[in-house]
């Protein structure tokens, strides 16, 4: 009796099969509909934790943002706080040395920077004067140059050049009159990066007096928001930057000292002017400006030797380069094995990067960061005994594989051969 109820009720389609309207909520959705559905919450509303999670999601995105902003934006300054911390990580040990003989720590920092701005500004003054001087003799004998080299023009090609000729066509051609006007719009351009400049040196000066003369405070400052454990190990690294980067510079000014006095004899020698000055300038570039800074330094020598005789810049060439590979293979090796041991294709390496990352700041402070983060690795590191094998002192080992070709060769020889006499 129910079941004719329940076919009568059902309603059919007009070919006589049940009609499939009303079982179609009764069909399992879609794993996607479904997790929409779990989502929404009862009643078609928006669930609470989604407004605050759409909130805290726009907050890391303007945040990161922000931070990123910033970041560039305090890019320069940053650089020069890091070139402060190295440059007070190596006049530590001479400040250090001076409070430790009862010298209060300010004044002995102040002593040191003050004896550093001494030596550059007399450097930097005397190869001003030096230039100056070689640019006024290039000038005053410009002319004679000229005339030498339009008499050979005119021989070796048969030409009528003049002299009066080439001065008008320079003087009224479109390239110098725009060189000129260039000039003359990027002089404000140099006065600002001039005022940039010494405005940087000014920071970079400032942030390294403090971090020099108030080191010790730095240390317990940063210790104090460390547990015991760590702030030993923050002190040993610390020790070892120190070591590190003043052990660079003062091995890398004395093999400047070694350079320049060589370089001074030569030239002295060979009657070069400015021969003291072309000396430390060589010593200082050869050796602050790693692997291609000797050839750097001895371009300015040669130059000046060319003007005197074309040959004395052969001499210097052939001097710089001889005296390159005896800085490589028999001083640098005795002089920086105690203080900087570090690999020269590492320090090749190294100033590539530093190079790629920060310019000629980050050549000047890679070799002491590099040098610093091997030796703070190599004390943490644990180190084994190297096996005593052959291939370890790169000598190829033979193993026992069989008979070479050759024997194995002539026994088939000779076994074919009592083969056939056993035949006969």
């Amino acid at each position: 009796m129910a079941s004719t109820d329940e076919e009568s009720l059902a309603p059919t389609a007009e070919d006589g099969e049940p009609s499939v309207r009303q079982a179609a909520p009764a069909v399992t959705a879609p794993s996607g509909r479904s997790s929409l559905a779990g989502a929404v919450a009862p009643g078609g509303r928006m669930p609470r934790w989604l407004p605050r999670a759409m909130v805290l999601a726009l907050a890391l995105i303007a945040a990161f943002q922000l931070g990123s902003w910033a970041f560039h934006q305090l890019t320069g300054l940053l650089i020069n706080i890091l070139i402060a911390f190295f440059l007070a990580l190596a006049v530590e040990p001479a400040v250090s040395r001076m409070a430790a003989r009862g010298i209060r720590r300010g004044l002995a920092t102040f002593l040191v920077f003050f004896g550093l701005t001494v030596v550059i500004a007399g450097f930097v003054t005397l190869l001003g004067s030096m230039l100056a001087g070689q640019i006024i003799k290039m000038v005053e004998g410009f002319p004679e140059y000229l005339d030498s080299l339009i008499n050979w023009t005119n021989h070796t090609f048969h030409t009528e050049l003049k002299r009066v000729d080439i001065q008008e066509g320079l003087l009224h051609s479109d390239w110098l009159r725009k060189y000129v006007q260039n000039s003359a719009a990027g002089v404000l351009d140099v006065s600002t990066q001039v005022l940039g400049g010494l405005f940087q040196l000014l920071t970079v000066g400032l942030f390294s007096f403090y971090f020099a003369a108030d080191g010790p405070r730095l240390r317990r400052g940063l210790c104090s928001v460390l547990p015991p454990a760590r702030q030993a190990e923050v002190l040993r690294a610390w020790e070892i930057a120190v070591d590190k980067t003043g052990g660079y510079l003062y091995s890398r000014g004395l093999m400047a000292l070694i350079s320049g006095i060589a370089h001074y004899i030569l030239l002295e020698i060979m009657g070069v002017p400015y021969a003291p000055v072309l000396g430390v300038w060589v010593g200082l570039v050869s050796q602050f400006i790693p692997t291609i800074g000797t050839y750097l330094a001895g371009a300015l020598p040669m130059l000046i030797a060319f003007t005197v005789d074309p040959w004395y810049a052969v001499w210097v060439l052939g001097f710089v380069v001889i005296y390159q590979q005896f800085e490589n293979y028999m001083l640098q090796p005795k002089l920086t094995a105690k203080t900087v041991d570090i690999h020269p294709a590492v320090a090749f390496g190294s100033v590539i990067a530093g190079t790629a990352l920060l310019g000629a700041v980050g050549a000047l402070i890679a070799i002491p960061a590099v040098a610093t983060l091997q030796a703070f690795l190599g004390a943490y590191v644990k180190r084994y005994a190297v096996t005593d094998d052959p291939r370890v002192h790169g000598h190829r080992s033979r193993t026992p594989s069989g008979p070479g070709a050759l024997t194995r060769a002539r026994r088939l020889l000779l076994a074919r051969r009592s083969g056939g006499r056993a035949g006969s």
